[in-house]
């Protein structure tokens, strides 16, 4: 695995003083510019698996039922990944703990939910705590692993992950919970009916996406994020604060895991394990859009939320995982560093 660290680096200025940094020449692995000719290849191959479903299920509605279907949840699968991959791309850290944070998320949500609140009015409160939790848990866990083997930072987030389930369990117990969106019904799309609460969750997961891309593009903490990803000893010549960065940088990524549990809560049955399954999902949709892309990990997340409804048309009554993995084996045959990474 080539750390981002080797793929890029940040100069500094030759003048007195701190450097300053220009947006437009920080290129680092979380912010490259959008590879639009790669993403009509990958409309045209979707577009292709969407015809031969058709020919093998001989319904246009089932169709495009699975693909209304798909494309919501993988928009949810995206924001999750985002926020994995950003991780990463900054901290050099494969975070085995993202799904446990969002099934923290989840009973939070379940809490808020029981108190009144309305489920995606909880956004307001589950993702500062997530980003504030993730500030701790860099700073005081997290920190102390920076630099060292990579085995010994795995086994500190694979830790952190059986903490907060297990922590789940004593507090909550093992009985299923659910929320209850107010107000959701079917909404018809096309030939399709999609309830409104996977709607409102896709909705909002392109926002948070959005609002991450510009904060990573536009803004002077996304520069400094760009930069730290492609240089951290480059970024400290030119002034940055790396310590900080890391802690910001994992917040973010864990308020993005926040974010989404919140948006899922009224789709899943919330248990201490739920996190397990997006886990999984999440790491495949990182490793497929190419490690530390952000926009590969959106474009990889709605490929992979279409492979595992179409996969039920070309595949019936086998696992929506098996579809996802044979999508994963062939993507990375034909291309190991992901759809949008670059080659070590």
């Amino acid at each position: 695995m080539t750390s981002p660290a080797d793929q890029g680096h940040v100069a500094a200025g030759t003048g007195g003083g701190v450097a300053t940094l220009d947006p437009d020449e920080v290129r680092a692995p979380t912010a490259r510019a959008v590879p639009w000719l790669r993403i009509g290849v990958i409309a045209a191959l979707v577009v292709l698996a969407i015809g031969l479903a058709y020919v093998r299920s001989g319904s246009g509605v089932v169709v495009v039922q699975a693909v209304a279907t798909g494309v919501l949840i993988g928009g949810v699968y995206g924001l999750i990944a985002m926020g994995l991959t950003l991780i990463f791309g900054v901290l050099d850290i494969v975070n085995f703990a993202h799904g446990s944070f969002l099934a923290l998320a989840l009973f939070l949500t379940f809490g808020l939910t029981q108190a009144g609140l309305h489920p995606y009015l909880a956004l307001a409160a589950s993702v500062p705590a997530m980003f504030l939790l993730g500030v701790l848990v860099q700073r005081g866990v997290l920190a102390g692993a920076m630099g060292k083997p990579l085995e010994n930072q795995l086994l500190i987030t694979l830790g952190i992950s059986l903490i907060i389930e297990n922590g789940l369990l004593l507090f909550f117990g093992a009985n299923p919970r659910s929320v209850a969106l107010p107000g959701d019904r079917g909404v018809p799309i096309f030939e399709a009916v999609a309830n409104l609460s996977r709607i409102l969750a896709f909705v909002g997961a392109l926002i948070l996406a959005g609002l991450l891309y510009l904060l990573l593009q536009r803004t002077r903490l996304g520069t400094a994020i760009r930069a730290v990803a492609a240089n951290d000893t480059g970024a400290q010549l030119v002034g940055i604060d790396t310590r900080v960065i890391y802690a910001v940088t994992f917040a973010l990524g864990t308020a993005c895991a926040g974010a989404a549990g919140t948006l899922v809560a009224p789709l899943v049955t919330i248990e201490p394990t739920t996190g397990s399954l997006f886990n999984i999902v999440a790491f495949v949709v990182v490793v497929l859009g190419g490690m530390g892309n952000v926009v590969g990990a959106l474009v990889g997340g709605l490929v992979i939320g279409l492979a595992e409804q179409l996969g039920g048309i070309y595949l019936p009554g086998q696992s929506p995982l098996l579809s996802v993995f044979i999508v994963f084996v062939l993507v990375l045959f034909l291309r190991p560093q992901g759809l949008f990474g670059r080659s070590a």
